[in-house]
């Protein structure tokens, strides 16, 4: 799947890389969230120390942003983009990856109102990895 990046996205890009160091994979601007999806080990740099550089672009942004972790592993990767939910099993069944959540609290967190929050994830893994579908059971 190809990604097209405005002139927008770019500049949050550059102004994160600038403020933090961290190498940046992608970003994904929303309505009321960013989320930046940074290199493998990059993770404490994009954060910093105490969550500095995470709250300064909030501040700058007035949009909530979450950090994740690239990993060339999928089933890894959508433990970093889930995070700090957690699952018990993830296994891939053809080009559906089914998530088992550890609990049912678990489980509505991550498909969320109408599958809203299921659907985003599905869109962030399938920039990456070649799945039809995200379920969880």
């Amino acid at each position: 799947m190809s990604v097209t990046i405005d002139t927008n996205t770019l500049q949050l890009i550059a102004m994160f890389e600038q403020m933090s160091g961290a190498q940046i994979r992608d970003c994904i601007p929303l309505e009321n969230q960013i989320v930046f999806i940074v290199e493998q080990g990059e993770i404490a740099k994009a954060i910093g120390k105490g969550g500095k550089h995470a709250r300064d672009l909030e501040f700058k942004s007035k949009k909530k942003v979450k950090i994740v972790e690239f990993h060339p592993d999928l089933i890894q990767f959508v433990q970093n983009l889930i995070s700090p939910l957690s699952i018990s099993e993830a296994k891939l069944e053809g080009e559906v990856l089914l998530l088992n959540a550890k609990d049912l609290k678990t489980r509505g967190l991550l498909i969320g109102r109408s599958a809203s929050t299921l659907r985003f994830f599905e869109c962030i893994v399938k920039r990456y990895f070649p799945i039809k579908e995200l379920k969880v059971a």
